[in-house]
């Protein structure tokens, strides 16, 4: 029997009618024919196969944990190597044992026997954990699985019309003595679940966090998770239920889950800067005006490209930085809004001067002149130095419109007036057409 545990992300989507959309325990069985001394083919499973792992997962279904308190998705295999009896209700024993094994904090163990029925004459008599003859020739197949205070699955197979029910009262019982028995043995091997999982399984760590950080958590397109995956090594599920979101973090390195996990709490909380302090930090981004420099987990600041000439203009931010340099730099300033704007600290731990010319044209521009000295494009006279201005009534109009002489509308040519040019000539298609009929007549 083997056991494989793995990260949420791996629930196995369920594409059904049902309201449920995926799974998180999977139980597979397998047995091939010469397992019971036959021949066939080895292949996809069949029903038989898919009915009995079925029936082994629902038997243990109800004591494994909630994903919210373990939050690995588990699935077991049940490889059947010879049979000679209920190879369903081994599996259930087998896959309680690696379960518990492996550190899964089950409820209880569970175990499973098969009950038969030999029924003959009118009298009725219940078989306990029956051989395969007893199952083929018998006339009942019940199998009883469950730990030792509830039963968590049954199977009933006849092949009379009915057993009454004092009858099944005795297979019952029968069946816990003997699954107590079961339980006896299997507890002398191992009788709970192991502290902690086992070494080769991930380490699984989950927390909450509040909803609207998810999206810082994740970045632009998945960025910072992404970024937190790669350095780190531990691989990242963010959910969420509505209210909060969830973080699983999962790793076979107890290590890299717990950096992990501080670089995202450092998102979520991030640690505050301090003014004048100098910190080592990487260039996370480039823009037309500054650099963003990573300081701190969660906490970026902008070097202005002012502040990168050392003096000089910068025509271009990627002329002195580009993203990945690690550079030293020193918190100016810090606004009301928590934006940091930094300072570049040389080699040789001075702050490197800024341009005064800021990023736009190129070249040196010289000191700009006061407005005192420029010379002006003309000296004439400021308005509140000009003379007064005529009153409009006093000042002459040069004529009175009802003085001047215009001439008639009539007299001036209108432009449809126009005389034809002589060398024009003027064509009716209907005269030419009519003329051409007369000449044809």
């Amino acid at each position: 029997n083997v056991l494989t545990m793995a990260m949420p992300k791996m629930n196995q989507m369920i594409d059904s009618i049902t309201p449920e959309t995926s799974k998180r325990y999977m139980h597979d069985y397998n047995m091939a024919p010469w397992a019971n001394g036959e021949t066939g083919r080895v292949g996809t499973p069949k029903r038989r196969e898919i009915g009995h792992g079925a029936l082994a997962e629902r038997a243990l279904f109800p004591v494994v944990p909630s994903q919210e308190k373990f939050a690995y998705t588990l699935r077991l295999v049940s490889e059947v190597l010879s049979s000679n009896g209920s190879t369903s209700m081994a599996s259930v024993c087998a896959s309680s044992l690696s379960l518990m094994d492996a550190g899964v904090p089950i409820v209880a163990p569970v175990a499973g026997i098969a009950m038969g029925l030999i029924f003959d004459q009118g009298k009725y008599t219940a078989l306990t954990d029956i051989l395969g003859a007893e199952d083929a020739f018998g006339d009942m197949d019940f199998k009883v699985a469950g730990t030792a205070d509830a039963v968590t699955a049954l199977q009933l197979d006849t092949k009379i019309e009915g057993i009454p029910s004092d009858v099944l009262a005795k297979a019952l019982q029968q069946a816990k003595e003997a699954r107590l028995k079961i339980l006896g043995v299997m507890n002398a091997a191992i009788n709970a679940p192991r502290a902690t999982v086992n070494e080769s399984a991930p380490k699984i760590v989950t927390f909450t966090i509040p909803l609207d950080k998810v999206g810082e958590v994740i970045g632009p397109k998945g960025k910072v998770i992404n970024t937190i995956q790669q350095e780190t090594g531990a691989e990242i599920n963010v959910s969420d239920d509505g209210a909060t979101g969830i973080i699983t973090i999962g790793s076979p390195d107890n290590s890299k889950v717990e950096d992990a996990k501080a670089r995202i709490l450092a998102i979520v909380d991030p640690p505050t800067a301090e003014l004048g302090a100098v910190y080592t930090g990487r260039v996370v981004n480039t823009a037309a005006f500054g650099a963003f420099v990573n300081i701190l987990p969660g906490r970026d600041g902008l070097v202005h490209i002012s502040k990168l000439g050392n003096g000089q203009r910068v025509a271009r931010v990627e002329d002195v930085l580009n993203i990945g340099d690690e550079v030293q730099v020193r918190v100016d300033d810090i606004d009301d809004r928590g934006k940091v704007s930094l300072s570049l600290i040389g080699p040789d731990g001075e702050v490197i001067k800024g341009s005064a010319g800021g990023s736009s044209g190129d070249g040196e521009r010289g000191p700009r002149p006061e407005r005192s000295d420029r010379p002006r494009s003309n000296d004439r006279p400021r308005s509140n130095d000009r003379g007064g201005r005529n009153d409009r009534n006093d000042r002459p109009r040069s004529n009175d419109r009802n003085d001047r002489p215009r001439n008639d509308r009539n007299d001036r040519p209108r432009s449809n007036d126009r005389s034809t040019p002589s060398d024009a000539v003027s064509v009716s298609f209907e005269e030419e057409f009519d003329r051409d009929l007369r000449n044809d007549q």
